[in-house]
């Protein structure tokens, strides 16, 4: 099953590992919550896949991706950004997005910088899950620089020492902060 669900996500047709892990069991007839794969091993078998069938290309536009999200951090540098996601995780591909968390006193801290910046923005709000099934509201700015929208998930200040939930709910949300993925980035 979390083969099937990584066909989905390298087709393209889904880059929500939630809803790609649900169309699979949908494919599959599974029906059982114990039956379905963690996010782990949705990310293992999309690694797989990739290594197997597109490794050259992927590695290229992952590497384009990790160069615009160093970017991109540098210049939210003073919010303390982490890079979280498809990106960090490594199995982006072309149009997967750079998801940013950003931490600040005010939402309006951010919303003011990107003005300054001139920056062009939309806003929306993000559904964020911590442990004990709590669920938080926080604002997004997204926004397209060059060919990769990017999207920052604005967080207050404490929120940096809570790790929300990753997308399925099953362990802590990976993040790094710009020198932990230049680090990555220098590992290879």
């Amino acid at each position: 099953m979390a083969y099937e669900a990584a066909c989905i996500l390298a087709d393209g047709a889904c880059q929500n590992i939630r809803i790609a892990r649900r169309k699979a069991a949908e494919k599959l007839g599974i029906t059982s919550q114990f039956e379905l794969p963690t996010e782990a091993e949705i990310e293992q078998a999309l690694k797989l896949q990739q290594s197997l069938f597109q490794h050259k290309q992927q590695l290229v536009e992952l590497n384009s991706l990790r160069q615009q999200a160093i970017a991109a951090m540098k210049t939210f540098a003073r919010f303390n950004p982490r890079l979280v996601g498809s990106v960090l995780a490594g199995t982006a591909e072309a149009g997967n997005k750079i998801e940013l968390h950003l931490f600040a006193e005010t939402a309006e801290e951010v919303i003011l910088f990107l003005l300054d910046q001139q920056i062009p923005w939309d806003d929306k709000e993000k559904s964020v899950y911590y442990k004990g099934n709590l669920k938080q509201i926080y604002p997004v700015c997204s926004f397209r620089a060059g060919e990769a929208e990017i999207e920052l998930i604005l967080f207050p200040v404490e929120a940096l020492r809570q790790r929300p939930l990753g997308p399925l709910g099953d362990r802590p949300l990976q993040r790094a902060s710009l020198s932990q993925l230049q680090e990555l980035m220098a590992k290879g």
